[in-house]
């Protein structure tokens, strides 16, 4: 099934026909779920019809992919709809149902699978063992010819989107002087940065992020009237690096990391370099325990 070619309702209003069409199972059958377990529809429209909601939504397409695992409807529809823990998933399984959901561009399954994987495994495993797993199968079969470009877009704007929500649930104002994580100023891939984000929210560091494509200019100046206690400056690719800029933030008094792959070219140039988010969440929570 095509999920990508169903409309989206509006937020929080689902009708019941239109997530029966999207989980694939017919109107009866949800109908039943809703009597036997308890997982009806919890919002109502203007017109007082019942209506689901996306949390609702969310929960189901989880209950569904417990039921394809082999749990019995009653346990995944409790797993699924309680605070009870939920049941171990392994690694290769999630990277193995994301990649299946981006190849069959199902938007609502790939979010739902990585706020579920998100919410199960934190921000920093869920990167480290699922997501980048899956954003290198796609480049390798790049690498093969295999133009698959629909599902790394796909996975990348749903993951994009996920790790904004899981993100948001954690205090935006804790005290302290922030961790700045900044793309260089023609770099587009900002996935990564937004996955440290999502660790360094999660683990309590105040942190703020710029985004991509943002002028040296704006950067710099923003460096200064934020005053980080250390700014993450990412590149992907050597055509993106800008060493002079870390050396005019340097100059600038600040302390500076250059993240990503993109740095390697340029050798020993006297500043820090970090190539995995680990490394990275680790040195930026040690500059805000020590300022």
């Amino acid at each position: 099934m095509d999920v990508g070619a169903i409309p989206v309702p509006a937020a929080g209003s689902w009708a019941p026909g239109k997530v029966a069409e999207l989980l694939g199972v017919s109107p009866v059958t949800l109908r039943s779920w809703s009597a036997r377990y308890g997982i009806g529809p919890s919002a109502r429209s203007e017109g007082r019809h019942r209506r689901y909601s996306d949390a609702d939504v969310r929960r189901l397409q989880h209950m569904q992919r417990l039921i394809t695992r082999g749990m019995p409807v009653r346990e995944a529809a409790a797993a699924a709809f309680t605070a009870a823990p939920r049941p171990r998933v392994p690694a290769g399984d999630r990277v193995r149902e994301l990649t299946e959901a981006a190849e069959d561009l199902q938007f609502e399954a790939v979010a739902a699978l990585i706020d579920e994987t998100l919410s199960t495994l934190g921000a920093a495993a869920a990167w480290t063992d699922v997501l980048v797993p899956v954003l290198r199968e796609l480049g390798d079969r790049w690498q093969r010819g295999d133009v698959c470009f629909a599902s790394e877009w796909a996975l990348t704007t749903e993951a994009s989107f996920a790790l904004e929500r899981f993100g948001r649930q954690f205090p935006d104002t804790v005290p302290g002087r922030p961790v700045l994580l900044a793309c260089c100023p023609a770099e587009r891939h900002s996935l990564p940065m937004e996955a440290l984000r999502a660790t360094l929210a999660e683990s309590g560091v105040p942190v703020r992020y710029l985004g991509q494509l943002v002028p040296a200019e704006t950067l710099t100046d923003l460096a200064e009237r934020l005053d980080p206690v250390l700014v993450v400056l990412w590149s992907m690719a050597a055509p993106t690096a800008d060493d002079r800029l870390v050396l005019r933030l340097r100059d600038l008094g600040r302390d500076v990391v250059a993240a990503g792959p993109g740095w390697a070219h340029l050798g020993e140039r006297g500043f820090t370099t970090v190539d995995d988010l680990g490394t990275a969440a680790d040195l930026a929570a040690g500059r805000v325990s020590v300022s």
